[in-house]
């Protein structure tokens, strides 16, 4: 046992918190660990006909099983956070760590007052960015520093690295998307640090000799929210027509959208180093895929299209999300790989 890695293939919202959700339950994670920016990102998780949004709890909330850590590389906004704590009632599971950043109300101010961050960039306006800058000029407070968070404060690393030796799965969750890295995306209209594999890694403070697996998670069509280049991009009256409409979880913004982009993908796969891909919301390119939960029983045309991504990016077709609840999974055979 070791450390999985999930993190998103294209420019975020490509369905990271369903897939983590179930690989957590699946794989029995003893830690689920988020990594990446901070509250800018937003994880949809659908159990039980709830729906939860997520800003900085792991979606590794749905194993009972699992303790939850948020890494020294995010950063954390007091009042969202204790917020989420609440709402899910999993006080007692999650831990801070200590050396995670602190987002104030003059991050958020200086992020929705700068014209540069909010209209050129189109940033989501929850600090992150400003305290990133912080971060990096040594001034950013800590959350070992706010009195709110001092019953979760501890060390994230020296516990993932416990359970590690004890032969402990762990769950790492990245945020955003490959191609909203700060060094690999499309700059500048990208967030404030790197969010590959190698990032999530780094954020929550494990080499890569102790990755097991790293998922990328792709969604069937390529979506990305605010400005920046956006191949093939769609019209407004093409996504109506094919049911594509969709907004931002954090923001509530649209989603500009694009057929699959295969180049990209291929791309993210090497950057990520990535040993397997979850496709999500394959029933908005096979409506006769909606819902169903075994191979065998999708649709012929949804079998090859999860052929064709293997042969073309080299590597297996872990998961196929059929729905919006948790459960719409497949898990096609290995030999599709």
């Amino acid at each position: 046992m070791g450390v999985d890695v999930i993190v998103g293939g294209f420019f975020g919202d490509e369905g990271k918190g369903k897939i983590i959700a179930y690989h957590s339950l699946k794989v029995n994670a003893k830690i689920g660990v988020r990594a990446g920016g901070g509250p800018n990102a937003g994880h949809t998780v659908v159990k039980d006909g709830v729906t939860y949004r997520l800003r900085l709890i792991p979606s590794s909330f749905v194993n009972p099983a699992s303790r939850l850590f948020i890494s020294p590389g995010v950063l954390v906004d007091p009042d969202v956070l204790l917020s989420e704590v609440s709402a899910l009632d999993v006080e007692g599971r999650i831990v801070v760590d200590g050396k995670a950043g602190l987002i104030e109300s003059r991050h958020i101010e200086r992020d929705r007052s700068s014209e540069f961050l909010s209209k050129n960039i189109s940033t989501t306006g929850t600090g992150t960015g400003p305290a990133m800058e912080e971060r990096v000029g040594r001034r950013l407070r800590l959350c070992s520093e706010d009195p709110r968070l001092s019953n979760m404060i501890g060390d994230t690393v020296e516990s993932i690295h416990e359970e590690l030796e004890a032969g402990g799965k762990v769950l790492a969750e990245g945020t955003q998307g490959t191609f909203l890295s700060l060094y690999h995306g499309t700059y500048p209209y990208v967030t404030s640090k790197d969010v590959t594999a190698s990032a999530v890694c780094s954020d929550i403070g494990v080499g890569p000799k102790t990755v097991d697996e790293v998922m990328v998670v792709f969604k069937s069509y390529v979506t990305r929210v605010g400005n920046g280049p956006l191949r093939d991009e769609l019209s407004e009256e093409e996504l109506q027509a094919r049911g594509w409409v969709e907004r931002g979880t954090v923001t509530g913004r649209p989603r500009r959208a694009a057929p699959f982009d295969f180049d990209l993908a291929k791309k993210s796969v090497r950057l990520n180093g990535a040993t397997c891909c979850a496709i999500t919301k394959i029933d908005a390119l096979f409506p006769s895929a909606k819902g169903v939960r075994s191979f065998s029983a999708l649709p012929q045309e949804a079998k090859l299209f999860s052929e064709k991504v293997s042969s073309e990016l080299g590597i297996r077709v872990a998961y196929m999300g059929t729905g919006p609840d948790l459960l719409d999974i497949v898990e096609p055979p290995t030999s599709t790989g």
